[in-house]
């Protein structure tokens, strides 16, 4: 059986909740592979193979070693074989409307692993922050950008149905690595002459709550403005 789990929420990421609650160690017994964050929003992260990267602020790359730093939220699982794809001539938007619509992704929780050369890559990681913290929004208003040409690397990330949209990222949500561990970050455009890969369809979708972190149990969303929050912090 295969299991997306997920630790956190992304609506109380968007409240401002960045402070980390819950182990790299921990984690990595629920996924080998997925994205997150860290502790006080520092970084983007990319677990690959069982090997945690944090992609800082100025654009370079650490693998984590202590286990015992802790993560706000993320998402992870252990790949099983999947639907074998290619992708030819492919930017990020046939990622996000074409293979929903190819593989019927509309109601299901999904995950891809893309492998190749990107003549084009733009990429996005979050400031490290501090309390008292912003809104998730104030933050991604000012983060920093980088382009790249000619980087050979793998995409990872996950496709969430809308319903499930302020729990998660409402459909694509994409981190790259680098194979020279150099360049990495969430992922925001790219072009590829040839991708190739795996797509995996998830029949459960665990969500593991921080039930001791008070300020996970006192936190407070918007939600009439919650969904348009989300979708411009994870386009900025």
């Amino acid at each position: 059986m295969t299991t997306l789990y997920e630790h956190g929420t992304l609506a109380s990421l968007m409240a401002g909740n960045f402070e980390g609650t819950l182990s790299l160690k921990e984690l990595l017994k629920h996924g080998s592979i997925g994205v997150g964050t860290f502790n006080d929003l520092d970084g983007e992260g990319i677990i690959l193979d069982g090997h945690v990267y944090q992609a800082e602020s100025s654009g370079k790359i650490n693998e984590i070693t202590d286990l015992e730093q802790k993560v706000p939220f993320a998402s992870v699982h252990f790949p099983e074989q999947g639907e074998k794809i290619e992708l030819n001539n492919t930017d990020i938007k046939v990622i996000e409307d074409e293979l929903p619509r190819k593989f019927n992704l509309r109601n299901v929780f999904a995950a891809v692993k893309l492998h190749g050369e990107l003549s084009y890559l733009h990429t996005r990681i979050a400031p490290k922050q501090e309390k008292p913290y912003p809104s998730f929004l104030e933050v991604s208003k000012d983060q920093p950008e980088f382009t790249y040409e000619n980087v050979s690397g793998t995409i990872i990330g996950y496709y969430a149905p809308a319903i499930f949209d302020t729990v998660t990222a409402g459909g694509w949500h994409l981190h790259f690595l680098s194979d020279d561990r150099q360049i990495g970050g969430h992922l925001l455009d790219f072009k590829s002459k040839k991708l190739v890969g795996n797509l995996e369809v998830f029949e459960t979708f665990e969500q593991h709550f921080p039930i001791y972190n008070q300020e996970f149990r006192n936190g407070k969303v918007n939600l009439d403005t919650l969904r348009q929050d989300i979708a411009s912090s994870e386009k900025a």
